[in-house]
């Protein structure tokens, strides 16, 4: 394959205590540390009740510090994007799917995109395939029926009537893996086609790969890429944990005899790009 140069001509991001690009560039440059204790509710369970030692034990988590992404903040986004995906269903799924879709969102209105056909434009997302707040709730909601059914003999119908904040959810957080990036493309009506994939902590370079690489064979024209993180923060600490991968002091230390383990982050960040060649022609920012 010929190389061919490719251009950012746009960035989004959305991660833990830093607003938009100026405040994700301000955290990097000023070495600040975003992590904090487990929120109460973010788990199912109350973090003190499971934090064990720095030993891995069963069912106890090595720390309760973490780079958490909360909330999700609604209000950066139109109340209908284009008119093709409001507000109002992005809030009735998994937040790792607004994640996605506010930061590509940003990097989208952030670069000059009228002289870019829509229909192509692909949307290539690495996202950890782990279980998420959504589909956590899926399963529960189906676990919990078919105990309930077997053991107690509950009927279908009498499940179908539980307390508010007990219900199935949406449905749609059962295919939690390619829903971010799908979400992405009909919030902003791109149809140069999806890609998800997981390659672990390179999910997002290998994305950005992707694009670049169907952006030099020119099958799209231009490309949303990045990544999202935004899984069951217990499922996370609890499993890395178990492999002893997490830092027990909850602090990170790349590269120093200091350094005990990862801690765990969330976020999104996804960039634009085009072909360096058609990024100067149409006068974009570089």
């Amino acid at each position: 394959m010929q190389f061919s140069p490719i251009a950012i001509i746009s960035v989004g991001t959305l991660f833990p205590g830093a607003p938009g690009n100026d405040g994700f560039w301000r955290t990097v440059r000023d070495g600040i540390d975003t992590s904090r204790t487990i929120p109460e509710g973010r788990w199912a369970v109350s973090p003190e009740s499971i934090h064990g030692g720095e030993e891995p034990e069963v069912d106890r988590v090595r720390a309760l510090r973490a780079c958490t992404l909360d909330r999700i903040p609604w209000e950066q986004l139109p109340e209908e994007i284009d008119g093709r995906l409001s507000r109002a269903t992005l809030g009735r799924l998994d937040p790792s799917v607004g994640a996605a879709v506010l930061a590509a969102h940003a990097a989208w209105s952030n670069a000059a995109t009228d002289r870019i056909d829509p229909r192509r434009v692909a949307v290539h997302l690495g996202h950890l395939i782990l279980p998420t707040d959504g589909a956590s709730a899926v399963s529960a909601a189906i676990l919990g029926d078919t105990a309930a059914e077997r053991i107690r003999g509950v009927r279908t119908e009498e499940l179908d009537r539980r307390p508010a904040g007990t219900s199935l959810g949406d449905p749609r957080d059962a295919l939690g893996a390619g829903l971010p990036a799908a979400a992405v493309a009909r919030a902003l009506g791109l149809g140069g086609g999806t890609l998800t994939l997981d390659a672990a902590c390179a999910s997002s370079l290998y994305a950005i790969g992707s694009a670049c690489q169907d952006l030099a064979e020119g099958r799209i024209d231009a490309a949303l890429a990045g990544g999202v993180s935004r899984p069951d923060a217990l499922y996370t600490q609890m499993g890395f944990s178990q492999l002893r991968a997490l830092s027990p002091a909850g602090r990170c230390h790349p590269f120093y005899a200091r350094g005990q383990g990862l801690v765990v982050g969330e976020g999104s960040g996804v960039f634009l790009l085009k072909r360096l060649d058609d990024a100067r022609r149409d006068g974009d920012r570089i």
